[in-house]
This record gives C-alpha cells, sequence and structure tokens, in this order.
C-alpha cells in the first residue's frame, strides 16, 4: 500500500486516506482510478434506461461527465472511492465497484457505504460480487471501519442479492425515504443493509 497520507474526519467517523489512489485486484476484476477513456461508456450508461431502471432519470452527457469527475475527484482526494470497475481481456470499463461517503443527512449516518453499477453487458457474471468483495476485504482490513452499509430502493432485487451474497443484513429500522431523491417519485423509499467486521471475519472463515 502506498504512504498514508492525514487522516480524513467527518462527525463521528473518522477515515483514513492515502497518498495517491489505490487499485484493488481479484482474479477477474481490476479497480482503479478513472481515466478520460471512461467517459464515453459512462455517458452511454446512464442513457440507458435499465441501468438507470432504479434512479428518477437518465443523464445527459454532462451530468454524466459531472458525476464522473465528483467520483474521480473523491479517488484522487482519499486514495479510494467508487472505483472503475475493469475486466482485463474483457471490458475496458464495466462502471463502478466502491466505498464512499454519502453526502446527505439520514438517521443512520455518518457511515461508508458499498455500491456498485454496472454496464448491461457486464450482468450476471459475478464481477459485481467479485468486486464488492475487494471492496469489502478494504474497507474493514485498511480503513478499519467499524460498519458498512449499503442502500437502495425495495423493488432492486439484483442488488439486494449481492448484498445477501457478501453476508449484509437488511436494518428495517434504518429504511428511509432519499432526501435527494423527488418526493413525487415512486421510489423515493430505500432500504438498508448493514454489515459489521466481526461479521464479515466470520464469513471469509468459513
Amino acid at each position: 500500500m502506498p504512504d498514508r497520507a492525514p487522516l480524513t474526519k467527518i462527525p463521528s467517523l473518522v477515515v483514513r486516506t492515502f497518498a495517491s489512489p489505490i487499485e484493488l485486484r481479484t482474479q477477474r476484476v481490476l479497480l482503479r482510478q478513472w481515466k478520460d477513456s471512461d467517459l464515453n461508456r459512462w455517458a452511454a450508461m446512464n442513457a440507458d434506461a435499465e441501468v438507470r431502471k432504479y434512479f428518477p432519470k437518465l443523464l445527459d452527457r454532462t451530468e454524466s461527465d459531472d458525476e464522473a469527475n465528483r467520483i474521480r475527484g473523491n479517488i484522487a482526494q482519499r486514495g479510494w472511492g467508487m472505483w472503475a470497475i475493469e475486466i482485463p481481456g474483457v471490458h475496458a470499463f464495466a462502471g463502478f465497484v466502491g466505498l464512499s461517503l454519502p453526502a446527505f443527512e439520514a438517521p443512520w449516518m455518518p457511515a461508508v457505504e458499498i455500491g456498485w453499477r454496472l454496464s448491461r453487458d457486464a450482468w450476471h457474471k459475478g464481477y459485481a460480487t467479485e468486486g464488492a468483495v475487494a471492496a469489502m476485504n478494504f474497507a474493514f482490513d485498511e480503513l478499519g471501519l467499524p460498519e458498512v452499509v449499503a442502500m437502495s430502493v425495495p423493488t432492486n432485487t439484483p442488488s439486494h442479492q449481492v448484498m445477501q451474497r457478501l453476508g449484509m443484513t437488511h436494518d428495517p429500522s434504518a429504511d428511509f425515504d432519499h432526501p435527494r431523491v423527488p418526493t413525487d417519485w415512486p421510489l423515493k423509499t430505500h432500504i438498508l443493509h448493514r454489515i459489521s467486521p466481526a461479521t464479515w471475519k466470520a464469513r471469509r472463515s468459513t
């Protein structure tokens, strides 16, 4: 791992940062910093109604680039984040998998979220789970987090299945109306999954 830079603090949660972007590799996937060459594929994902099925709207090119630049900036600042996922020899860019600090108020905040979003041609191959396992190992082994959370709308069964494969548990008491989703959107309510370091360690040992 690179030399560690000073710690970044948010209320009641200290997260470690790194002097340069971290890369995580597994048998099949690479989680890395974003590149300019990723932006066309990212824009195509954001214009795909199936990829954006559980979001209020599609994104135009400017909105898509702005989101990528925010994600990229967070990785540059902390050394980790919602990494671009590459499947070497298969997909130069297939979306993202990684960790983030949600930038909104919720009863369960502060927390670090694990998330993923893949292009349709990378679905149903286990890439999201494989990348998420690497991100979860990093969250607990390198960042020393007390917990990791994940969220989605109730009807997003594919994401919930990844959360379950990771050993995360739905906490009904923490379900919430997402403050950044329009009030009149039917999928405003989000459900929350959690996992502790002890649960993750036990899962890895089985």
